[in-house]
């Protein structure tokens, strides 16, 4: 069974990469098939294998001979790994499917954030919809967890757009009450936490290594991504940690 969850990990990593392509241009992630992001000749059937066609092209369009972005074999293995793991820690429960849906939607939205400074708003319903659908069917949730999660994600990020006065945008807040639906008031703000002080020390490091200034804009989807997994993954352990140290 481990052995179909990675391949089905690394088919919807392949897919998440057309997400990732084809949302912020308002193009259909289903039709037509896929083709070669720089010349747009169509892929056969052997270069859409993940990670395995990569390999077998060396990293290069047949066609154009264009270099194909590291991202793709990335996305596809990461999304295997995390899949693996919550298989291995869930089996196949729902909250196996809040993990990888979760790990899904934030790979998603942090490397179009990358990309243009955008949280889509399609995929924020998408979330939002997905979220409160798991989370009904879930042994720890619940509508009190879903609707106190989506409160402390968008109450709080909200909060902190108004006090920023324009540096953190909508687009964080609506996607951190996504995150605030799968992971409930108490996970959320464990990964807001961890959002922003990833933010922060990537921050010093522009400043300290890179010679940026303070007022160079970063996108915080990643951080807000990489939280989000932590957070789904290991919330209730840290929290047990943190407790225990302040006893």
């Amino acid at each position: 069974m481990a052995a179909i969850i990675v391949i089905l990990g690394l088919i919807i990593g392949s897919f998440l990469n057309v997400c990732i392509y084809r949302i912020p241009l308002n193009k259909s992630v289903v039709y037509p098939g896929s083709g070669c992001p720089h010349c747009g000749r169509k892929l056969a059937w052997f270069e859409l294998l993940p990670v395995v066609s990569c390999i077998f092209i060396r990293g290069r369009c047949r066609y154009c001979g264009t270099t194909l972005s590291w991202r793709y074999p990335f996305v596809e293995i990461s999304t295997a790994v995390i899949f693996t793991y919550a298989y291995i820690k869930y089996g196949i429960t729902a909250e196996f499917g809040a993990v990888v849906t979760l790990a899904s939607l934030m790979t998603v939205a942090s490397f179009i954030d990358i990309d243009y400074k955008i949280i889509p708003n399609r995929l924020v319903l998408t979330g939002l919809i997905l979220g409160t659908v798991i989370g009904a069917a879930r042994a720890d949730a619940g509508l009190a967890f879903i609707g106190l999660g989506f409160a402390a994600g968008f109450g709080l990020m909200f909060l902190v757009a108004v006090v920023s006065r324009g540096q953190m945008g909508l687009g964080d807040v609506k996607l951190s009450a996504v995150m605030g639906v799968f992971l409930g008031w108490k996970a959320v703000l464990v990964a807001i936490f961890f959002a922003f002080t990833g933010g922060a020390l990537y921050g010093l490091f522009l400043m300290a290594v890179m010679g940026q200034s303070r007022k160079t804009a970063v996108p915080f989807g990643p951080f807000l991504a990489v939280a989000a997994v932590l957070s789904v993954l290991w919330s209730n352990e840290i929290i047990s940690w943190y407790l225990n140290l302040v006893k």
